[in-house]
């Protein structure tokens, strides 16, 4: 999973991606902050490969981006769009394939711009990048190649409050940042960072109206954010093995960052700090059961701006939610199975 995958729609509504098998299924609440439908499949009957990117709009509709095979030992990037969470999502469509064919390059991640086209990233096979954009009234751009070395995997697409696409990869020597200059332009590679950074562990969020801020574990173990143009912050030591989920939130009448991540003992751990402001220190409060292995964890705000933290184990199918109570600080409900 690449992205958020737990979303607040256009009607206030909450919703879930999951993957189950060669599906994409979603579930969603019947009503703001009611009981949760049954998982659905997403985007007809294509069988697709164990992967998933999600990205997001100002109009809150869902892109969903995953590979499917095509033929033996080839496959291709799909794309679907989901516009509220109890309609259909739309058929998956065949968008093709970075090197125009063969097999699959690496995971692929999404974001959308402030005129709704989507923008799908994916390593390209030859250690860059490669990026497919929507055309804003339908279509696609051709594959575009944003260029990098030594990229494999671990790519982390955000939009910032500008509406601009930029984009965070890892690499063995440390961190790549591609960001569009202009609405509908090419996304360029802007700034490298030497620094040391573990695989699989980026994350990126909008933090101030021109800058983006991407959060990672380096190989040291500790929790770091970088904003291109500074240099990178240490945080605090890292809760668990895995990536952060992060989302803007307002705390006791202050603009917040809120970190979550699965920790070494099996709990949700969060950990907020005045946003952009990382010398202010931050700490781990841990919540709820001990989780599998292999559960995901995912924040974002209600129709009604209230934290809401959501865990699910694809071995087990269990969706535990909770939110923020209506009181100080970041007292948070009983977790609830959906």
């Amino acid at each position: 999973m690449n992205g958020d995958w737990l979303l607040r729609g256009r009607d206030g509504r909450l919703s879930v991606y999951q993957l189950s098998g060669d599906a994409v299924l979603c579930r969603a609440e019947r009503g703001p902050g009611g009981p949760w439908s049954a998982p659905r499949r997403v985007g007809g009957d294509q069988r697709l490969h164990p992967v998933l990117a999600v990205g997001q709009g100002a109009d809150g509709y869902a892109h969903l981006v995953s590979w499917r095979p095509t033929g033996k030992g080839e496959s291709g990037l799909v794309h679907s769009t989901h516009f509220r969470p109890h309609l259909a999502a739309l058929d998956w469509n065949p968008v093709g394939h970075p090197r125009k064919k063969g097999g699959r390059t690496g995971t692929p991640a999404a974001a959308v711009d402030a005129q709704g086209r989507a923008h799908l990233f994916v390593p390209d096979g030859d250690g860059g990048v490669s990026l497919l954009a929507q055309k804003e009234k339908g279509g696609w751009e051709p594959w575009r190649d944003l260029k990098g070395d030594e990229v494999t995997d671990g790519l982390a697409a955000v939009t910032g409050e500008s509406g601009r696409v930029e984009l965070y990869a890892a690499v063995p020597q440390g961190l790549l940042h591609w960001r569009q200059e202009e609405p509908g332009a090419q996304p360029a590679l802007r700034e490298t960072l030497k620094t040391p950074v573990r695989p699989g562990t980026l994350r990126a969020l909008a933090t101030s109206p021109e800058r983006t801020t991407v959060f990672y574990t380096d190989t040291s173990g500790d929790l770091c954010a970088w904003r291109p143009g500074d240099e990178p912050a240490t945080l605090l030591p890292a809760a668990g093995p895995g990536p952060v989920t992060a989302v803007r939130c307002a705390l006791d009448g202050y603009d917040c960052t809120l970190l979550a991540q699965r920790s070494a003992s099996g709990r949700v751990a969060f950990a907020a700090y005045p946003t952009e402001v990382e010398p202010a220190g931050a700490w781990w409060t841990e919540s709820g059961p001990q989780l599998p292995l292999d559960a995901l964890v995912c924040l974002t705000t209600d129709e009604e701006d209230r934290v809401v933290a959501a865990t699910w184990s694809p071995s087990t199918g269990r969706l535990l939610l909770t939110r923020r109570k209506d009181e100080p600080g970041l007292a948070l409900e009983a977790w609830q199975e959906a």
